[in-house]
């Protein structure tokens, strides 16, 4: 990795003066972000992070003398150039032409694997990740909260209507592509009272044609329809409770039924899923664990966990002041709390991962602290390796038809609009699928708008901002990647960089480009620490600008041989990171549009 190199240098030359092995001080050696205001340092060291941290807490006074002290007793030699001290910080300058050549020689080497290879993942533990997403309620369509689980959770190449083993997601991805062994599981919602309810509304307002010519949408308006006859009618819940119960127990008729609803679910969903590029290992459900929530009923009880209550139903306690969880209803039949209880023992028994990641909104995450909580007092050690990722709600989305509630509008309505884009604007590529590029730039846009912030934040979408060309947004990363792959197509694309001529790449807009790949890994680093997709989204949208203002300055028509090959090895290596980026997203690159 470049980087490793240069901050080994800089590791082993500090050891001496502060007497501390040089892989301690690794990770405190940072690659300095590209600043506007003139030519930045390659890399600092926060001196506040070295200090002996056992003595009372040092003042900005102090660390600054520390700083300065540091910077008079580094010598600058054949890697490093320069040496001064900052605000706290000692600042390193690399040999300008020894780090065009290091980081571009790496990015040739590593290609995909560019960033991944660093010593900031070296030690880090590999093992086995179990990651829940997407997880539709069956017999619905999909809704746009289940873009976000989506595409946080997992994804895969697709290429016309062939699928290909290549995966591309956030979470999946990232934690695969660092060495972890990684298992996607979509948890069905199939099972629960919500069924009993959609039987008994079947059986009165149900017909089979229109199940056949549009399944999701006709067991949409029959639950609708129930769900308010059920509201003004007790009968009609007494009937839904009736109709759970048959499932519960397995009498043939209300299961038929069930299944039939599940399979044209199943069917639907696989379509969707196909369109988002969307992969898992294994298709699991609430159904799954009907008979196992029995047996965690038997355990909690055996435990002295399950008290009844008056209206016979079970609930766990959870602390001194009385909070509790309800674990089983009145008639025994069993609950979402109690099914997930009995996924997690039934995955860790089955897989054994080291750490099991749920994607969900954020309005489950009291569900899921009560299931890590009871899991703790059933004495499962393991459920230290549980984690919650929530993650926040689209607010203001709607189509040029109104308010949009499912995510197959907002998908044809993105493509839509970047047709219409396309067809307007002068500038535009013919392309040999403009459907298909039109579907990975639109879905580019909506990831990039949901990727920008916290995943746990709300945000408000808007159609004008998020197809916007230039700007923070996905099209504009799938405009950079087709400007800079329409280079290597007109001027062919370069094999090695042995022969380059670094001293051709000295230009502030290239020395930009090379600092800014430089901190790569630090940011797969960081977005594999905190499981934020952000950091990689700001990562190549600045990479992106860099490129745009570097494109205009550092022609390669009309150059002289030498300087145009050195310019085109630099803008390969962008689209190259630029792409391994977008894919670690979820966004396949265009190469024309």
């Amino acid at each position: 990795m470049a980087a490793c190199r240069f901050r080994k240098s800089i590791a082993i030359q500090l050891s001496h003066i502060l007497e501390m092995p040089p892989e301690s001080l690794i990770k405190s050696i940072c690659a300095v972000p590209v600043s506007k205001k003139g030519q930045s340092p390659d890399f600092q060291l926060f001196v506040s992070s070295v200090l002996d941290h056992s003595s009372s807490n040092h003042s900005k006074a102090d660390i600054q003398l520390h700083a300065q002290k540091l910077a008079t007793q580094l010598k600058c030699d054949t890697v490093i150039s320069e040496i001064s001290a900052g605000k706290g910080t000692v600042d390193f300058t690399i040999n300008r032409e020894l780090l065009t050549k290091t980081v571009l020689q790496q990015v040739f080497e590593d290609g995909p694997k560019y960033g991944l290879k660093s010593e900031l993942f070296l030690g880090l533990p590999k093992g086995k990740v179990l990651v829940e997403f997407s997880s539709p309620n069956i017999a619905k369509k999909f809704h746009v909260g289940h873009l976000r689980s989506t595409i946080i959770g997992s994804s895969q190449e697709v290429l016309g209507c062939h699928i290909y083993k290549s995966r591309r997601n956030f979470i999946g991805n990232l934690k695969e592509a660092i060495g972890h062994h990684v298992t996607r599981i979509n948890y069905l919602g199939d099972w629960g009272m919500q069924f009993g309810l959609l039987g008994t509304g079947f059986q009165r307002f149900g017909s089979e044609e229109k199940l056949k010519s549009n399944p999701l949408q006709h067991l949409f308006e029959v639950y609708t329809q129930i769900n308010k006859a059920s509201e003004e009618d007790e009968n009609v819940r007494n009937l839904a409770q009736d109709f759970f119960r048959k499932m519960e127990a397995h009498e043939e008729e209300a299961m038929s039924l069930w299944k039939h609803f599940r399979d044209i679910s199943i069917k639907e969903y696989t379509q969707m899923y196909k369109r988002l590029g969307v992969w898992f290992d294994e298709y699991s459900g609430e159904s799954f664990y009907q008979e196992k929530s029995q047996e965690v009923l038997r355990l909690l009880d055996t435990k002295g966990l399950l008290e009844i209550t008056k209206e016979g139903k079970g609930v766990v306690c959870l602390s001194e002041k009385g909070e509790q969880a309800l674990v089983m209803r009145s008639d025994g039949t069993s609950l979402y709390l109690t099914r997930d209880l009995a996924a997690a023992i039934d995955r860790m028994d089955k897989y054994n991962p080291d750490t099991m990641i749920y994607v969900t909104d954020k309005s489950q995450t009291p569900h899921f602290e009560q299931v890590f909580q009871i899991l703790k007092l059933l004495g499962y050690e393991w459920t230290e390796r549980c984690q919650h990722v929530p993650f926040g709600r689209v607010q203001g989305m709607k189509t040029r038809k109104g308010e949009v509630v499912f995510l197959e509008d907002v998908l044809d309505e993105a493509r839509s609009m970047v047709l219409e884009k396309t067809a307007s604007t002068k500038t535009s590529k013919e392309v040999d699928n403009p459907l298909e590029t039109a579907e990975r730039i639109g879905l580019a846009a909506l990831i990039v708008q949901d990727f920008r912030g916290l995943l746990s934040s709300d945000y408000h979408f808007s159609w004008d901002r998020v197809l916007q060309s230039q700007g923070d947004t996905g099209v504009f990363l799938q405009y950079t990647h087709a400007r800079l792959h329409s280079l290597e197509e007109q001027y062919g694309a370069v094999d090695e960089v042995a022969h380059i001529n670094m001293a051709c790449l000295q230009d502030r807009p290239a020395i930009s480009l090379i600092q800014h790949l430089l901190r790569y890994d630090e940011i797969l680093h960081q977005s594999s620490q905190d499981l934020q997709p952000r950091h990689i989204v700001n990562y190549l949208l600045k990479l992106s600008h860099l490129a745009a203002a570097a494109h205009k300055r550092l022609l390669v028509k009309g150059s002289p041989p030498e300087l145009a090959e050195a310019r085109l090895c630099l803008f390969q290596a962008v689209r190259s990171v630029l792409a391994s980026g977008m894919k670690l997203l979820g966004i396949m690159p265009v190469n024309k549009m």
